[in-house]
């Protein structure tokens, strides 16, 4: 499998297969596509697993594009942002936010990552359900606004207002904190609770997270009186 990303703010995955490679995306994630790919969508993994994705953000079904002779798919962006591609290797897993998750190859499985910790659960900006990909194979992500990348070191730690937190690896550890002084809890802007991040482990921070893009948007969307 080839695979090219273009643009650089809307971008569009184009992945070159040869007969019979195959990726899969969740329903309707396809843009457009050559002649000589066959497609199939079903419950990938079973009901619960579908259910339990669904959870997560994705949805229910899941499309494969198997292709019969060298084809061309492409996926394209849904919001301003990166994609991102990993090569995963066998039992090699990352944590993501929901959403983030555009394509992989047909041997990477997509499942849910629930939070241990209620107080992440509850005010961790994702909620309970993350999703989790693990190889062997390659993972495209689609993640809003820039990317920035941080390894930390064991026991490091970084505080991250809550949806900044694109992706981390499952070794570091995910928690939240509230805000300490009630007129930085009131006045402050950042809201009642922090997230933070301890390593050892990658993390990858989003710059924009997309219910900030839709808060900045509403401001400026004229509101009907009355």
């Amino acid at each position: 499998m080839k695979y090219e990303i273009h643009g650089t703010t809307l971008q569009v995955l184009e992945v070159e297969l040869e007969a019979g490679e195959a990726v899969f995306t969740e329903s309707g994630g396809m843009s457009w596509m050559t002649d000589g790919v066959e497609m199939e969508t079903g419950v990938r993994g079973g009901l619960m697993s579908g259910l339990k994705r669904k959870l997560s953000g994705e949805s229910l079904f899941l499309t494969t594009y198997k292709a019969t002779a060298p084809a061309t798919i492409n996926f394209a962006s849904e919001f301003p942002g990166k994609i991102l591609d990993f090569q995963l290797g066998a039992g090699e897993s990352l944590i993501c936010q929901k959403d983030s998750f555009m394509c992989a190859e047909d041997s990477v499985t997509l499942e849910t990552h629930f939070q241990k910790k209620i107080g992440a659960g509850f005010f961790g900006g994702e909620g309970f359900v993350l999703q989790k990909v693990t190889g062997p194979g390659r993972v495209f992500l689609e993640i809003a606004g820039e990317v920035v990348e941080r390894e930390l070191g064991s026991g490091e730690r970084l505080k991250v207002d809550p949806g900044h937190v694109a992706l981390f690896q499952p070794t570091v550890e995910y928690n939240i904190e509230r805000v300490k002084g009630v007129k930085n809890m009131l006045f402050g802007g950042e809201g009642l609770f922090l997230a933070t991040v301890t390593g050892p482990g990658r993390i990858w921070l989003q710059s924009m997270p997309i219910s900030s893009l839709a808060a900045v948007i509403r401001r400026f969307i004229p509101c009907r009186s009355g």
